[in-house]
């Protein structure tokens, strides 16, 4: 009783929460068509019900008036949750698309019609004798509706316009309202109809706002995670899989799961097919709403209370509900793929960008510590009216297991709004930085974004946005950040699987920044930033993207640039491919070849910077002869690293280098590449920040790791490189 007790506090004060993060602006954006689906989702499954109905109406339930058994059944088979679906929608990466924002619709409206026929059935049930009692009932609903709509809105409303922008709502406010929950589900309770139906209407008549966030920031935690659980657990306990007897029964089971689920489908597919959809995107809205959750128990455990169902029925439809939604995603995931609009563009790299064109950035930031420096190496990169540049800010945030977390996407955000939790304030101070930095700065622009994504599939939000930008370069932060005592300690080790994710899919090239601030910068009577930025140029794409994003820093008045090239001495041991001169192995010869291309676009590349910097003073090229890795390394050390703010070096995919040989071997990040990770280890003593730049290089051969001759990767019949 006491744990039965708690569910029941628990699911008032949740379906209360459903009804206030249920934004009714939403349908009046899909109109009629998400009524269409939301009607016709319904009636089919309901007559699935009505056939069932006569199938399963056993002895034990005689008493009861088959209409009302016929109402039960078809709103638990109709029904579509709402608060699942949205989740369902935010795992799947369709959210924000136009088939997410139908489907949200359609299940909002399919909702109201559910709580509707519930409050319907529930009269019947308790009155099944009595008409004029149950019409009684009916009235008494409409009018508790018609209250809370013109007398409980306006009394909030006037609470909300009391309260001053920005300050949070009293407590006493907070008490009053929370105290109404209680008294609306007493009210609805006393007139017949159940009490979870006076906590819904009361949560959907307040306000979209700044309230509403307050009472879910206040409530969701305790009651999602600690009372809404022990409503399940209760429904399990009253859920007797033994009473389910015979093979008839369950191939009876086996049925209405096909039965309920082609018949949403169905319906469906006849709307979509009116409106001129896709055949694929019909059924996968069709699967999408045969999501069932906590409506639906509710309406099972009520049948179960009013003696409508008996066990047998009562364990069909629960096993029937835990069923058709655990095949939602997976059936989804495989039907549905958004075919992406494949976006050409040739710009995918800083080396291949026009220098009169714009340059199109894309920030990812995790925290607001990341914001600075991205901010100063942003304005290092030269903006001027010949090649603006358009930055677009991307807030990554971790969608948790809660609804509201991810319904967060679909509202606009406005400028002043108070912020009412961590991650909004985090969000906040991020976009008003960069807001702030758009307004003093010339010639960029600015757009921010937020990506609420599980970290697993966050990549995809980053790439995506990528490609559909047209960006040339993403800027995403390293996963680990500097202690006060000069060390490196992580942040979140999924911001690294963040960030490799996006270094295998990247569209662009990309640089990841290892933070240590730009600490030498000052400001110039040109009111220009001085910055000191060094290049370490080993050879390949990587270190050639890197060289081309420091050239364009570099023709900003403000900054001086250092370009150190490593050049191979003599007695410098050659790669295994490059000593095996008998060999007549094609896979060596093609190596052969794609290396010394390699070599003669550094040769081609460099020529060029050299020429076209040879006049300028801000511009320092030197070169270095070294043998192996352990001269690399005291080539680097020996330079004067902390008189400079920023090292711009190249992630060195695929390429083989002697100078860099057994740098690997003791790597702690091997994402930054053998420089990269040298330069961002804690024992190497440095406070520079460091940014590791891989270029995009589309569908060209690409040589990874160790070169082992034995293991080769192989793609159409033609070696692409080694393993």
């Amino acid at each position: 009783m006491v744990l039965e007790t708690m569910a029941n506090v628990g699911l008032l004060y949740f379906l209360f929460l459903v009804g206030v993060e249920m934004d009714a602006s939403v349908i009046r954006k899909n109109g009629k068509k998400a009524l269409a689906i939301a009607v016709a989702g319904m009636i089919l499954p309901f007559f699935t019900g009505l056939a069932f109905s006569f199938l399963i109406h056993k002895e034990s339930v005689q008493s009861m008036n088959q209409g009302t058994f016929i109402l039960f059944l078809g709103v638990a088979l109709s029904v579509t949750a709402f608060p699942v679906l949205a989740r369902v929608l935010a795992e799947l990466k369709l959210i924000n698309t136009e088939i997410g924002r139908i489907a949200l619709s359609s299940a909002l409206i399919n909702d109201i019609f559910a709580w509707i026929l519930l409050c319907f059935a529930i009269a019947l049930a308790e009155n099944d004798s009595a008409s004029l009692a149950s019409v009684w009932i009916i009235l008494s609903s409409v009018a508790f509706v018609v209250f809370c709509v013109f007398a409980v809105r306006p009394a909030i409303s006037w609470v909300i316009r009391r309260t001053p922008e920005g300050e949070t709502f009293s407590e006493f406010y907070i008490c009053l309202i929370l105290t109404g929950v209680m008294i609306s589900g007493f009210i609805t309770d006393a007139i017949g109809t159940h009490s979870v139906f006076g906590a819904f209407v009361f949560g959907l008549v307040i306000p979209n706002g700044p309230l509403g966030v307050t009472l879910i920031e206040k409530l969701e935690d305790f009651v999602s995670g600690l009372l809404l659980p022990l409503f399940f657990a209760m429904s399990g306990l009253k859920t007797n899989v033994g009473a389910i007897n015979g093979a008839a029964t369950w191939g009876l089971l086996g049925l209405v799961v096909i039965l309920g689920s082609a018949g949403k489908i169905a319906g469906t597919v006849i709307v979509t097919f009116f409106y001129q959809m896709p055949i694929r995107e019909g059924l996968t809205l069709g699967l999408l709403m045969n999501t069932k959750g906590l409506i639906e128990m509710i309406i099972l455990n009520v049948g179960k209370d009013q003696r409508v169902l008996d066990d047998e029925s009562f364990a069909i439809m629960v096993i029937v509900a835990v069923v058709m939604t655990g095949l939602v995603t997976p059936i989804v995931t495989a039907i549905y793929r958004p075919a992406r609009k494949f976006m050409p563009y040739k710009r995918r790299t800083i080396q291949r960008s026009k220098p009169d064109a714009e340059f199109r950035i894309l920030v990812c930031v995790h925290t607001p510590r990341n914001v600075p420096t991205i901010i100063n190496i942003l304005e290092a990169s030269h903006p001027t009216k010949r090649s603006p540049i358009c930055v677009y800010v991307l807030h990554l945030v971790e969608l948790t297991g809660r609804a509201s977390a991810m319904l967060i996407v679909h509202n606009s955000r406005k400028s002043g709004r108070p912020a009412l939790n961590r991650t909004q304030a985090q969000s906040d101070h991020i976009i008003n930085a960069f807001e702030n930095y758009e307004q003093h700065a010339v010639c960029v622009s600015v757009q921010p974004l937020t990506a609420i994504s599980p970290y697993s599939t966050m990549h995809e939000d980053i790439c995506n946005l990528a490609e559909d930008k047209r960006v040339a370069f993403i800027i995403i932060p390293f996963h680990k950040q500097q202690t006060v005592d000069g060390g490196m300690e992580a942040t979140n080790p999924a911001f690294r699987m963040v960030n490799q994710n996006v270094l295998a899919n990247s569209p662009c090239s990309i640089g990841i920044l290892v933070d240590r601030g730009l600490s030498g910068s000052t400001r110039l009577a040109t009111n220009q930033l001085s910055h000191h930025i060094a290049v370490a140029f080993f050879g390949g794409p990587d270190d050639r993207e890197a060289l081309s994003y420091a050239w364009r820093m570099s023709e900003n008045p403000g900054i001086s640039l250092t370009v150190m090239r490593f050049i191979a001495g003599e007695d410098a041991v050659q790669p295994a491919r490059q000593r095996n001169e008998d060999t007549n192995d094609p896979r060596i010869l093609t190596f052969e070849t794609q290396d010394q291309r390699e070599k003669q676009m550094d040769e081609e590349y460099v020529n060029e910077f050299r020429m076209q910097n040879a006049n300028e003073e801000s511009v320092f090229y030197t070169e270095r002869i070294v043998n192996n890795g352990e001269e690399t390394v005291a080539a680097i050390r020996a330079m004067d690293i902390n008189a400079h703010d920023l090292f711009v070096v190249g992630r060195g995919r695929g390429m083989i280098s002697p100078l860099t040989a057994g740098l690997t071997d003791w790597s702690e990040c091997p994402e930054l590449g053998a420089i990269g990770d040298l330069l961002a280890s804690s024992d190497f003593a440095a406070t520079v920040s460091v940014l590791v730049v891989q270029q995009y290089v589309g569908t060209e051969p690409q040589v990874d790791a160790v070169l082992t001759p034995d293991r080769l990767s192989q793609s159409d019949g033609q070696y692409t490189g080694y393993s």
